[in-house]
C-alpha cells in the first residue's frame, strides 16, 4: 500500500468520526473493537490492537484487537516491561521496529497469528504519568512505519486516553457497594455569606447535584408507576442521542475547550455490566425507575471508593446519566428534571462540569468547597456564569424549587429572599444596563485629556471573549492564557488540537497583534491528570516556565502549534514567571528550535515573532535591565507581581486584606521596570487587575504606561477613565505619591472609595 495514502489529518481531527464509534458500538468491547478498525483502516495496517494496563497485577491484557486471532482477546497477557509492548508502557514512549523479531525485547505469542507482521510500532496510552495501556499497529511490509507515523501515533493515543480509561474503569468495577455519607440536615437558613468568583446576579430555582438529593427532583409518584423493559430501552436511546446532541453544541459554541466531555455518559451507556444491572433487576420485577436508581446507587458508591481523586469524580457522570434515563423514562415534566434556568449548588466542580452547566444554561453556579481557584474562576467569567464560593454545607439540603437569590458581585446569598431584596436585585440588574450606554459611546481610538495616545487591548480566556474583544474596539490581544485548553481537557492537548484553537483566536481578531502567554499552569492552576508529586507550596514550586522547561516536548507542541497558528499574523509570544535571564535565553532557545524544525520540515509558520516575557517576580528587578536588552517587550502581571513582592496567597481569603496593589514596594517598583523598558525602547504593558481597576489608572498613566491589557467587558470603562486624565496631572500624583511610605496616605492619595462611571464597585478587591 503506498505511503502517500495514509490519512494523518482525519486521523487526528475527525471528532465526529470518534464520537460515532460511540453511536455505533453495542458494548464497551465492541467501542474498543471499533477503535482499532478505524485506526488500522486510516494507517492502511491489516493489525491494530489495544492492550489495557492493571495496576494491581502489572499486567498488559490483550483487550480488541483487528487481524489478530479474536481467541487471544484476554489470553494475552505481558508484564510490564514484557516484550516492545510492554517496554514501551514501562518507558512511557513508543518504539518502532522495521523487523520486530530481530530486537532482543520482542515476545512472540504462538497462535496468534502475528508471525508475519515485521514492521511493529507501539505507543503508550497514559494521563500524566498514570499507565493505562498501549496500542499496537503492524504491517508485512518491513519498514512501513514513518518518523511521521510515529508522531502522528503518539497523538492519536494522546487523543483516546481519557476515554480508554474510562472504559477500562467501567469494565474493571467489581467492587462491593459502601454506605452512603448523609449529607447535613437543613438549618433554619436566609443568608449565606460567601466569596465572589465570578460576578452577576441571578434569581432561580434551587437545583442541589450530588448527595441525597441526586433524584429528589424525580416525581416519586410516577417512579412507581408501571414500565417496561421496553421503556427502558427507549430511554437508553434517548439518553443517548441527547448526549451526542449536548456534545456538539458544545463543541460549536467553545470548540477550544470542549474535547468529548459527555464521553464519560457515553460509555456508561455501552456498558454491559451497567445496563445487565439495571435490565436485570427489571425482569427480576424491579420496577425500571427504581431499577436505575439502585444501579446508579451501587456505582456511585464503587466510584467513591477509588483513591484517585480523578477517577472518583467521575462518580457525577454516574449520576448524570441516571438522572437523564430518568427523565427520558418519565418524561421531562413528570422527572421535573431541567437544569435551564436552575441555579446549581454543588460540593465541588472540575472545569467540564462548569462547561456542562453553561451548556444546559443554568443562572449561577453556588460552590461548597474550595477557595476561589483563579482557572475556575476565570473560565466561568468567560462563559459568563455568576459563581459563588460559600462554606455552608447545609445548602445541599435545599429542597427542589427553593428560590434563591446570588449576588456574585458581593458573594452574598439568599434563601426564600423577601420582596424587598428581590426589588433591590432588579435595580441592580437595570443598574448595570449603563454598561450598553458606554459601549455605544466608545471610540476606536483611546486617548487621554490632552491628547496622548493608549493603547486597549483585550485578555483574552476562551474564543468566546472575542466577541466583546471586537465589539469594545479593542486594538488586539495582549494576553491569551493557553492554558484553557489544558485545563479542561483530561490529557494534554496534542500540537494539532492547539493549532486549530490558536488559528481560530487569531482569525478572530484579523489583522491585529495577537500575544500568547506560554503554558501557565501550577500553584492554583492543576491539571487533574498530571500525577507529579505533591507540594507543599505549589506557588513557590513546579510552575508556569519551570513546568515548560522541565517537559520539553510538551513546550516545543505548544511552541510549534503557536507558530503554525501565527502564520502571517501579527505574534507575540512571552514567557511567564521568569525569574532569570539565563531561564528566559533557554525559554527562547526552544522557540528558535521549533521554527528551524517547521522550516526544516516546510511548514508554514511564523519565521520572527516578538518574544517577550512577564514581569512578575521580584527576583528581575535586579536584573531588569539585561532583560530589557534581551527581550522584545514586557508585560507586568500585576496580579502575581503583588503577591510574590508582598509573600500574600491572593486565593486565601485569611490574609486577602494584606493583599495591597497600592503598597509601596509594589508602586515603585512598577516605576522601575517602566524605566528600564524606556531606557532599551521595548515597549511595556500592564496585564493584571490594576489595569482594570479605575483607583490606578492615572498612577500607572503617570509611570508611561501607554499599553493596557484588560477583561473584554470593562474596556469602556477603561476608556472613559482614561480620556479623563490629564497626563501632566497624573505625573504630579506620581511625584506625590512616590513620596509617600504609609499605605493610609498612599489610599487617600488614589483616592480608594473611588466607583466608574457606571456607579457598579471596581472590578478589583
Amino acid at each position: 500500500m503506498p505511503l502517500d495514502k495514509r490519512d494523518h489529518t482525519k486521523l487526528l481531527c475527525d471528532i465526529g468520526e470518534l464520537s460515532g464509534l460511540f453511536e455505533d458500538a453495542l458494548s464497551l468491547d465492541g467501542f474498543l473493537q471499533r477503535i482499532v478498525a478505524m485506526i488500522a483502516e486510516h494507517l492502511h495496517c491489516p493489525v491494530c490492537s489495544i492492550y489495557l494496563y492493571y495496576d494491581e497485577s502489572q499486567e498488559l491484557v490483550l483487550t480488541a484487537t483487528k487481524g489478530l486471532n479474536p481467541d487471544s482477546i484476554g489470553r494475552v497477557r505481558m508484564k510490564l516491561g514484557e516484550g516492545l509492548t510492554g517496554l514501551s508502557l514501562k518507558e512511557m514512549r513508543p518504539i518502532c521496529e522495521r523487523q520486530a523479531s530481530r530486537n532482543p525485547n520482542f515476545k512472540a505469542f504462538p497462535g496468534i497469528g502475528e508471525e508475519q507482521y515485521e514492521s511493529f510500532l507501539v505507543a503508550p496510552i497514559v494521563r500524566g504519568q498514570t499507565r493505562i495501556g498501549a496500542i499496537v499497529v503492524q504491517n508485512s511490509q518491513k519498514n512501513y512505519f514513518t518518523e511521521e507515523d510515529v508522531k502522528v501515533f503518539r497523538a492519536v493515543t494522546s487523543q483516546l486516553a481519557n476515554t480508554i480509561e474510562t472504559t477500562k474503569l467501567l469494565m474493571s468495577l467489581n467492587e462491593k457497594a459502601q454506605a452512603a455519607t448523609p449529607k447535613p440536615a437543613l438549618k433554619e437558613l436566609k443568608f449565606v455569606k460567601g466569596r465572589p468568583a465570578s460576578e452577576g446576579f441571578a434569581f432561580a430555582e434551587a437545583l442541589v447535584l450530588g448527595g441525597e438529593h441526586l433524584f429528589a427532583v424525580a416525581n416519586r409518584e410516577k417512579i412507581n408507576d408501571p414500565c417496561t423493559l421496553e421503556d427502558f430501552r427507549r430511554a437508553v436511546a434517548a439518553t443517548e442521542q441527547e448526549l451526542e446532541q449536548l456534545q456538539q453544541q458544545i463543541e460549536e459554541r467553545l470548540s477550544d475547550v470542549a474535547s468529548l466531555i459527555f464521553s464519560a455518559q457515553l460509555l456508561m451507556l455501552k456498558d454491559k455490566s451497567f445496563m445487565d444491572a439495571i435490565e436485570n433487576m427489571i425482569r427480576a420485577g424491579v420496577n425500571p425507575p427504581l431499577a436505575i436508581l439502585k444501579a446508579v446507587e451501587d456505582y456511585v458508591r464503587m466510584f467513591q471508593k477509588i483513591s484517585d481523586s480523578y477517577l472518583r469524580e467521575k462518580s457525577q457522570d454516574v449520576r448524570d446519566i441516571g438522572r437523564r434515563l430518568l427523565e427520558n423514562l418519565l418524561g421531562k415534566e413528570e422527572a421535573q428534571y431541567d437544569l435551564e434556568d436552575k441555579i446549581i449548588v454543588a460540593e465541588e466542580l472540575v472545569p467540564s462540569d462548569a462547561l456542562k452547566l453553561s451548556s444546559q444554561k443554568v443562572k449561577g453556579i453556588i460552590l461548597l468547597s474550595g477557595g476561589v481557584t483563579s482557572h475556575l474562576s476565570i473560565l466561568a467569567k468567560s462563559l459568563s456564569l455568576p459563581l459563588v464560593i460559600a462554606d455552608a454545607p447545609e445548602l445541599l439540603a435545599l429542597k427542589p424549587r427553593t428560590m434563591v437569590l446570588m449576588d456574585a458581585e458581593q458573594g452574598t446569598i439568599y434563601i426564600e429572599p423577601g420582596a424587598d431584596i428581590v426589588k433591590n436585585f432588579h435595580e441592580r440588574e437595570d443598574l448595570r444596563a449603563r454598561l450598553e450606554k458606554l459601549k455605544k459611546e466608545m471610540t476606536p481610538v483611546t486617548s487621554t485629556m490632552d491628547g496622548t495616545r493608549v493603547t486597549l487591548l483585550a485578555n483574552i480566556n476562551l474564543l468566546g471573549d472575542l466577541k466583546a474583544a471586537r465589539e469594545f474596539h479593542a486594538e488586539g490581544v495582549g494576553l491569551y492564557r493557553t492554558e484553557f485548553p489544558f485545563l479542561v481537557r483530561s490529557d494534554f492537548p496534542t500540537e494539532e488540537e492547539q493549532y486549530v484553537i490558536y488559528r481560530k483566536l487569531i482569525e478572530g481578531i484579523p489583522g491585529k497583534e495577537v500575544t500568547f502567554r506560554t503554558l501557565d499552569i501550577g500553584g492554583d492552576k492543576v491539571l487533574s491528570y498530571f500525577h507529579h508529586t505533591k507540594e507543599e507550596n505549589p506557588f513557590l514550586g513546579m510552575r508556569s516556565i519551570r513546568f515548560s522547561l522541565k517537559y520539553k516536548d510538551i513546550f516545543a507542541a505548544q511552541l510549534r502549534a503557536i507558530l503554525r497558528a501565527g502564520h502571517k499574523a501579527d505574534l507575540k509570544i512571552m514567557f511567564p514567571m521568569i525569574s532569570s535571564l539565563d531561564e528566559f535565553l533557554e525559554a527562547r532557545s526552544v522557540v528558535k528550535q521549533c521554527r528551524d524544525e517547521l522550516q526544516a520540515e516546510g511548514i508554514a509558520h511564523h519565521a520572527n515573532p516578538a518574544v517577550g516575557m512577564m514581569v512578575e517576580l521580584p527576583a528581575v528587578l535586579e536584573i531588569i535591565d539585561e532583560l530589557a536588552q534581551e527581550a522584545d517587550f514586557f508585560s507586568i502581571g500585576t496580579n502575581d507581581f503583588i503577591q510574590y513582592m508582598l509573600a500574600v496567597d491572593r486565593t486565601n481569603e485569611k490574609v486577602a486584606d494584606l493583599y495591597l496593589p497600592h503598597h509601596p514596594a509594589v508602586l515603585r517598583a512598577l516605576k522601575k521596570i517602566v524605566e528600564a523598558a524606556d531606557r532599551h525602547h521595548r515597549e511595556v504593558s500592564v496585564c493584571g487587575g490594576m489595569g482594570d481597576d479605575d483607583r490606578y489608572t492615572a498612577y500607572l498613566l503617570g509611570i508611561g504606561i501607554r499599553r493596557f491589557s484588560i477583561d473584554p467587558k470593562n474596556l469602556p470603562r477603561v476608556q472613559k477613565t482614561i480620556s479623563s486624565i490629564d497626563l501632566s496631572q497624573a505625573r504630579r500624583l506620581v511625584a506625590d505619591i512616590l513620596k509617600r511610605c504609609r499605605l493610609p496616605d498612599i489610599s487617600k492619595a488614589l483616592g480608594s472609595d473611588a466607583r466608574d462611571q457606571t456607579g457598579l464597585n471596581p472590578p478589583y478587591r
